[in-house]
């Protein structure tokens, strides 16, 4: 069984790779969505883990990109959404073993998903 719980970020970023004439050269923000994913067996309660449980180990990963300028974050020089996902991934992943994928969305319509 996959269950799942959404978050939200506010946070600043710019794009160095990217030729100074495309648009995400420039600093720009977004509110950004994410998704933890999480899989396994139902427990004797009848649920694979508490959302509060999800929620206590993912929230404050999570916030340390709230309303932040992302280039700045350790292992995120690149803030893509691909590189966001995978930092998530391998801040949450050591706490959160039954993590089984993230998805990132920048915008309502355009994001990534990681499986590890």
């Amino acid at each position: 069984m996959i269950i799942y719980k959404d978050f939200t970020f506010e946070a600043a970023h710019k794009l160095p790779l990217v030729p100074d004439t495309h648009k995400c050269s420039k600093l720009h923000g977004h509110s950004f969505q994410v998704r933890i994913s999480v899989e396994g067996d139902l427990n004797n309660l009848g649920w694979v883990i508490d959302y509060a449980d999800i929620k206590l180990t993912c929230g404050p990963i999570i916030e340390e990109l709230d309303h932040a300028y992302l280039n700045e974050l350790p292992g995120l020089k690149n803030p893509t959404s691909e590189n966001i996902a995978v930092w998530l991934w391998d801040s949450i992943k050591p706490k959160l073993v039954i993590l089984s994928e993230i998805e990132v969305k920048e915008t309502c319509n355009t994001g990534c998903i990681y499986r590890g």
